[in-house]
């Protein structure tokens, strides 16, 4: 076989995996832009006990067409502590008995209108105007590339099938299941995707390249190989969702173990169910996937409680996570006003600290460059957004009760300081963006100039840090201070900005320092006009 004749294997092979994953990707992301926010909400809600989360990993990942993607997003929501880590291992599982929709698709032998498909895609994408529509056609024209590309891979590698060199690989996979499996993980870990590998499975074995048998233990390594991306997606992340990758591994690994062993009552079956349906070695792939992660779910399902306790000895660590929702709300307590009244104090006290950590962690992000600070800040940003919904809610659900003139103006009160909070934290995420933009453009600050921030950003987080315990002690002096405390961050904001305007004229700094810099006095002064909020509240009560 001369070169040009490998040049139009290797091309037609990357070309096609190239439109495949082009295909799963643009199809998922358009069911996202249809269901993403919907699905999240699902995860959210629904995932009570594992039982629940399988269900709902199931539901998701179908709608969405991606395992990782559920598993991505379920570690995103334990590393926001909404959902524990018993819930996620539910979802995890669910996740990959969903993900086998993908192989069954690929089953059904349409290569010939994936033309048309794609045709159908294009008209809704680029000539009706509604966005709904464009999302359909956006799954459409990925469903049709996702064949164009199975097409492409399958014409580029039937040269192979005549080459010696593939054929005693075919052979050595037939009598070592093991190397079988390794070849589908390593695959499936370079490619990123479970889905592409088993495509090129399905497709080698409907080119004859391979049978059933030295298929499945490919079929078996790809379910290990797809749990690098939940691997990566945890780096970084809280102890908890590396725990959660971490099950994600040991799933697999576990029921590719079980299926290696009983390895010809799998085929049998396999084989079976492919005489009785009439299936074709494509569809056959796809029932070995199903039946995989449908039998791994339920023989490992019983044991949540271990998996969860196993994976915590081998990832040691304090769980600190954040407590998402409200502590001290309690719809029980409504009917005592004042009692309720109380409860939401504490809770707005809480959130008020959140809001102050929340700059903490926006600093050290700007000053260490470390991600790790910025994820912190945002979630306690989601953190803040949430309780602000949760405290207005019921401070009106309150105010709707028969409440006498002294209650009424204290649920005014703190349904304002509520409000001031919550707007600290979107400056915080503010600071956030301004340190992504800064480490992304690698914007240099002169030593003048960190040391104008350092100073401001001392004196506001002091401020907010008075103003939160003003609030909490009904301290009338303290409110003072954080008044004075007001006017030298305004002042301070006058002066930073005119010196910083000097330096730019002199060329000291760049104009890319110069805006960020600027942004950067902005929002601090705006979490000063904040607190300054909150402690003529605490003076005057109004």
């Amino acid at each position: 076989m001369g070169w040009t004749e490998w040049q139009d294997i290797i091309f037609k092979f990357i070309g096609g995996l190239g439109i495949f994953l082009f295909g799963i990707k643009y199809m998922s992301d358009g069911l996202q832009k249809t269901a993403g926010d919907k699905m999240r909400s699902l995860l959210e809600t629904y995932t009570s006990n594992p039982v629940m989360g399988v269900i709902v990993g199931i539901v998701v990942t179908i709608l969405l067409q991606t395992s990782t993607g559920t598993t991505v997003m379920a570690i995103g929501l334990v590393n926001a502590g909404l959902m524990t880590l018993r819930q996620a291992i539910g979802v995890i599982m669910g996740a990959n008995i969903g993900t086998t929709m993908t192989a069954f698709i690929i089953g059904i032998k349409i290569e010939e209108y994936a033309l048309p498909i794609i045709a159908v895609g294009a008209f809704l994408i680029f000539f009706v105007k509604k966005k709904m529509y464009q999302y359909y056609g956006q799954v459409i024209f990925g469903f049709g590339m996702l064949f164009l590309g199975l097409s492409s891979m399958g014409g580029g590698l039937k040269p192979l099938r005549g080459l010696p060199i593939f054929e005693e690989f075919i052979v050595d996979l037939s009598h070592s299941p093991l190397l079988g499996v390794l070849v589908g993980t390593v695959f499936t870990v370079i490619v990123q995707s479970s889905s592409a590998t088993i495509g090129i499975l399905q497709t080698l074995a409907d080119e004859g390249m391979i049978e059933l048998v030295p298929a499945l233990p490919v079929l078996f390594g790809d379910n290990i190989g797809t749990t690098i991306t939940a691997v990566i997606a945890a780096i970084g992340a809280t102890v908890a969702a590396k725990r959660a990758a971490a099950v994600h591994v040991i799933f697999n690994i576990i029921g590719t173990t079980i299926f290696i062993i009983i390895l010809p009552l799998v085929a049998n079956l396999v084989a079976f169910l492919g005489d009785i349906t009439d299936a074709n070695i494509r569809m056959q792939i796809a029932y070995a996937h199903g039946i995989f992660n449908v039998s791994n779910t339920l023989i490992q399902l019983p044991f949540v409680a271990l998996l969860a306790v196993l994976v915590t000895r081998m990832i040691p660590g304090e769980m600190k996570e954040l407590e998402f929702g409200a502590k001290y709300l309690d719809d029980r307590l409504l009917p005592n006003p004042s009692v309720a009244l109380g409860q939401a104090h504490h809770e707005i006290i809480r959130m008020g600290e959140h809001a102050k950590e929340s700059l903490n962690d926006a600093v050290n992000y700007f000053f260490t460059r470390q991600e790790k600070f910025g994820n912190i800040a945002l979630r306690k940003e989601e953190l803040i957004n949430d309780l602000d919904d949760k405290i207005t809610s019921y401070l009106s659900t309150l105010q709707q009760s028969a409440l006498n003139e002294q209650e009424s103006g204290k649920a005014s009160i703190l349904a304002q300081t509520v409000n001031d909070i919550e707007r600290i934290g979107d400056h915080a995420e503010n600071l956030v963006e301004l340190a992504e933009y800064t480490i992304t453009h690698k914007v240099e600050f002169s030593d003048e100039a960190l040391a104008d921030l350092k100073k401001m950003i001392n004196l506001t987080d002091k401020t907010i840090g008075q103003a939160i315990q003003a609030l909490n002690d009904e301290d009338k002096s303290l409110a003072e201070k954080v008044l004075e405390n007001e006017n030298e961050i305004d002042r301070m904001e006058r002066n930073f900005r005119k010196s910083h305007i000097t330096r730019l004229n002199n060329n000291l700094c760049t104009g890319n320092a110069g805006a960020v810099f600027l942004d950067y006095l902005s929002n601090l002064e705006r979490m000063g006009d904040h607190s300054k909020n909150i402690a003529q509240y605490v003076i005057h009560g109004e």
